[in-house]
């Protein structure tokens, strides 16, 4: 199994408190930086989803993305927080704290360890579409159910994906929204909904980070 070197920062990548049945969505991704587009699919699956909690999680690096110039894992938790207000949506670094480089990893241990919550991937359609490069992938679908929020100009490469046409199978109607999370993976969902046209490159690029 590959693993990072362990990054302990407390109150930084200390794992959210849960309790048994609790529906828990699992939001995972670079944050460079968060802003209202990530917002919105977290309200918009806390409420639809009929989730008791959201855990953003903010990866140490992306497996598939240059890293060299990230911020810190500390800097992107602190300004994730800072524009949160929901008490049920909780920002955790700790992934970085047990060492894990994929996301596969993260949906393992959690499954593992607290086999008595019922936990949701969220990601959005730009995901889903290259969710084939994503290291295990199909083992992560056979243990969470997934939501995949619409994405502006996404939406067609996120269907007509190598990922959406293995899981076609377990693809639920949106009007099956409430019950993914008491589902048995493999099981997925895409939302349509309210869109922003914001993206964290975009908003990089505008103030002239890479």
């Amino acid at each position: 199994m590959t693993l990072r070197p362990p990054l302990r920062i407390p109150g930084i990548t200390t794992m959210p408190p849960s309790a048994p049945g609790m529906r828990i969505g699992l939001f995972g991704g670079s944050f460079n930086p968060m802003h209202q587009g990530h917002l919105l699919v977290m309200e918009e699956t806390l409420r639809r989803l009929e989730l008791h909690a959201l855990w953003v999680l903010v990866t140490p690096g992306n497996p598939l993305k240059d890293n060299s110039s990230l911020p810190s894992l500390e800097a992107r938790v602190l300004a994730a927080r800072a524009m949160i207000t929901d008490p049920r949506i909780r920002v955790t670094g700790f992934e970085a704290e047990r060492g894990f480089a994929y996301s596969w990893q993260t949906v393992d241990f959690l499954t593992r360890t607290m086999p008595d919550r019922r936990f949701v991937w969220i990601m959005g359609a730009d995901s889903l579409a290259n969710f084939h490069r994503w290291q295990r992938w199909r083992d992560m679908a056979a243990k969470v159910p997934m939501a995949v929020y619409v994405r502006p100009g996404a939406g067609r490469r996120a269907l007509a994906s190598r990922a959406a046409a293995t899981l076609d199978h377990a693809q639920l109607d949106e009007t099956d929204t409430a019950l993914l999370a008491r589902c048995h993976a493999p099981a997925w969902i895409y939302l349509q909904g309210r869109q922003s046209p914001l993206s964290s490159t975009a908003i990089r690029a505008a103030q002239g980070t890479n």
